[in-house]
């Protein structure tokens, strides 16, 4: 059983790493224009916030060790991609960027680390700083919800492209499984959540694939949708 919980935990790892590496062509969009254009940084402060978590979280829990290297190296990419919108975004966003950065990523994280640590101890502590993980978890599992009414109102895919919908779906998916079979509820809840919902967007993906949106709606909707790229990838 242990050799196959880590088997599928190095395959979630895998796939998790695609996931954070999955706006990579945003990024380098927002790099080449020199402008964050309508894009949002907030969906990747929280997901700094998620990593920075899930490897406080691996590294206090024993047997943590798959948890706390994958989300060790989401924190790394991140980091990146919040700095990418620091350098690039209007003085607006730079402004509203670098205070959600202090207070969810800096202030936050902070508070949590030194109450768990200084206020509980044993499995009470690892309870607490997983049931922060997998609330935060379900939250940011549900963003591309509006992502899905758009396909709905659009009759059109284009703003939920395939690849992420699929990578969501077996990243939720795998890590429930892993979840399982270690006996981590904290873990599986939450993946079990994104795997509901990444099956939920792969049949509407195959609902909409081959439809065409009316021209009105789409040319209606299309500037203020430009975002639901960004927001997905979360």
């Amino acid at each position: 059983m242990e050799s196959l919980s880590f088997f599928v935990g190095v395959i979630g790892n895998i796939i998790s790493v695609l996931v954070f590496l999955s706006p990579i062509g945003t990024f380098w969009r927002i790099v080449k224009r020199r402008s964050t254009e309508e894009f949002e940084s907030f969906p990747y402060i929280c997901t700094l916030l998620s990593s920075s978590l899930w490897t406080y979280y691996g590294i206090t829990k024993p047997g943590g060790l798959l948890v706390a290297t994958v989300n060790g190296f989401g924190i790394i990419v991140e980091t990146i991609y919040v700095a990418i919108f620091l350098i690039y975004a209007p003085s607006k966003m730079r402004a509203k960027t670098s205070i959600l950065v202090a207070i969810l990523d800096v202030g936050l994280l902070a508070v949590a680390i030194v109450v768990t640590r200084l206020a509980l101890r044993g499995d009470i502590r690892i309870d607490a700083i997983g049931f922060m993980c997998a609330a935060l978890n379900i939250v940011m599992y549900g963003s591309p919800l509006a992502a899905m009414r758009t396909v709905v109102t659009m009759k059109s895919v284009e703003y939920m492209p395939f690849f992420l919908s699929f990578f969501l779906f077996l990243n939720g998916g795998i890590w429930a499984f892993y979840a399982l079979l270690v006996h981590d509820y904290f873990l599986a809840v939450p993946n079990g959540t994104g795997f509901i919902l990444g099956t939920a967007q792969l049949v509407l993906y195959a609902i909409y694939r081959n439809a065409k949106p009316p021209e009105t709606i789409s040319a209606g909707l299309e500037e203020g949708l430009q975002h639901e790229h960004l927001i997905s990838s979360s």
